[in-house]
C-alpha cells in the first residue's frame, strides 16, 4: 500500500486543513446553541462573515457540514473528557475521572450551548439519516468507554463484581443527561454539582475496601 508523505507545515493543504478546523469549531458552538438542523452553509457564512462560495470549497452540502461538525464535536469531547481520564490509573480513579470530566465540560462551557451530544441526541433521536447514525455511533462509543472503565475498576478490585458494567454505564449517563437538562433548561445552577454528588455516592456505595479514596474535583 502506498503511503502518502506527511503534509509539510505551511503548505496549501496544511493551511486548508487549519482553515477547515477553525470553521468547524465555530460551527460546533453555533450548532450547540441553535441546533444542528439550523446549521447551514448560509447561516455559518453569516456567522463567519465569509462568502457562501468560500464555505462550499470546504463543504459541498448542508449534510456534509453537519457530519463534519459532529466529527469535530467528538474530537473536542475526546480531548476534554476522555483523554485526560486515560492518564489516571485503571480502576476507580479513571472511572471517576470520566464522570467528573463529563460534568465539568458542561460547567466550563467547552461547547457554548452546554453538552453538544446531549442536545444533538434529542434533536435527531427520531430523524433517520447519516447525521443521526453518526451521533448514535459517537454515543455508543462513549457508553462503551464508560462500561470498559467499570470493568477495569472491577478487575482492579475497586468495584464490586456484582455491578453490571453496561447497566451502570447507562445509569451514570442517564444521571448526567438529567443534570444537563436541569442546568440548561431549568437554569438550576446546582444540578451538575448535585448529580456529581449522586454519582460519587453510588461509586462509594459499590466500592470495595481496596478502592482508593474518591473526592470531588476542587
Amino acid at each position: 500500500m502506498k503511503v502518502s508523505p506527511p503534509v509539510k507545515p505551511g503548505t496549501r493543504v496544511a493551511k486548508g486543513a487549519r482553515t477547515r478546523e477553525s470553521i468547524l469549531r465555530v460551527a460546533v458552538n453555533l450548532a450547540s446553541v441553535e441546533g444542528l438542523e439550523g446549521l447551514s452553509i448560509g447561516r455559518l457564512a453569516d456567522e463567519l462573515k465569509m462568502s457562501k462560495s468560500g464555505l462550499f470549497a470546504h463543504f459541498g452540502s448542508k449534510e456534509e457540514l453537519q457530519l463534519a461538525t459532529v466529527e469535530m464535536a467528538r474530537e473536542i469531547f475526546v480531548a476534554h473528557v476522555i483523554r485526560p481520564a486515560l492518564t489516571k490509573p485503571p480502576g476507580m480513579p479513571r472511572l471517576w475521572s470520566l464522570c467528573q470530566n463529563w460534568l465539568e465540560h458542561v460547567e466550563s462551557r467547552v461547547f457554548e450551548g452546554g453538552c453538544f451530544f446531549t442536545a444533538a441526541s434529542f434533536e435527531f433521536d427520531s430523524r433517520p439519516g447519516p447525521v443521526r447514525e453518526l451521533i448514535v455511533q459517537a454515543m455508543r462509543k462513549w457508553l462503551l468507554t464508560l462500561s470498559r472503565a467499570v470493568e477495569e475498576a472491577q478487575k482492579a478490585g475497586h468495584l464490586q463484581d456484582s455491578v453490571d458494567p453496561q447497566r451502570f454505564a447507562f445509569e451514570v449517563y442517564s444521571l448526567a443527561i438529567g443534570a444537563h437538562w436541569g442546568h440548561q433548561l431549568l437554569g438550576d445552577r446546582k444540578a451538575l454539582s448535585n448529580v456529581r454528588g449522586t454519582i460519587l455516592g453510588r461509586l462509594r456505595a459499590l466500592s470495595t475496601a481496596s478502592c482508593p479514596p474518591l473526592r470531588k474535583a476542587g
